[in-house]
């Protein structure tokens, strides 16, 4: 199925979740499926998801994402293992614990996991047992928020 460019989608919908307190940090497209992923500061959760849901039905038709097909409109929170893919997402985790998968050994390890420090469009600092440690972005497989369960 054709869809519009995720971004223009993005866009649009952006403009509704805003005045909600809701931020829009993907979308996805998929088979004859739009899904919509959104984050609050508060954390996202079913209530957030159908309330999201409910305002975008139809005005989203009025963009027309699928250009008259019939497709199926999904609201979802981006878990909390997602990887960070955009400026804001490293904001959002500054001074928080975060995991690192590297594509290649960094001083023998491919996994690594501290406290996000700073970041650049090249490159993030992670302070890793009170030592920074400062990796190229391209040596990144994916980077995200730490998962500790207690």
């Amino acid at each position: 199925m054709n869809f519009k460019p995720t971004e223009e989608i993005k866009q649009f919908l952006s403009n509704i979740a805003g005045p909600m307190g809701i931020e829009v940090v993907d979308v996805e497209t998929k088979s004859d499926a739009l899904t919509v992923f959104i984050e609050t500061e508060a954390g996202v959760d079913l209530d957030t998801c159908e309330k999201f849901h409910n305002a975008i039905m139809d005005p989203i038709d009025e963009l027309d994402p699928s250009f008259g097909a019939p497709y199926t409109l999904n609201v979802s929170s981006p878990g909390l293992d997602r990887p960070f893919k955009t400026p804001r997402d490293f904001e959002r985790n500054l001074g928080k614990e975060v995991e690192v998968k590297l594509y290649a050994p960094l001083k023998g390890k491919k996994f690594l996991e501290g406290v996000l420090t700073a970041f650049d469009e090249h490159s993030v600092t992670l302070d890793i047992g009170g030592k920074e440690e400062k990796i190229n972005k391209t040596k990144i497989a994916k980077i995200n928020k730490a998962i500790k369960f207690e």
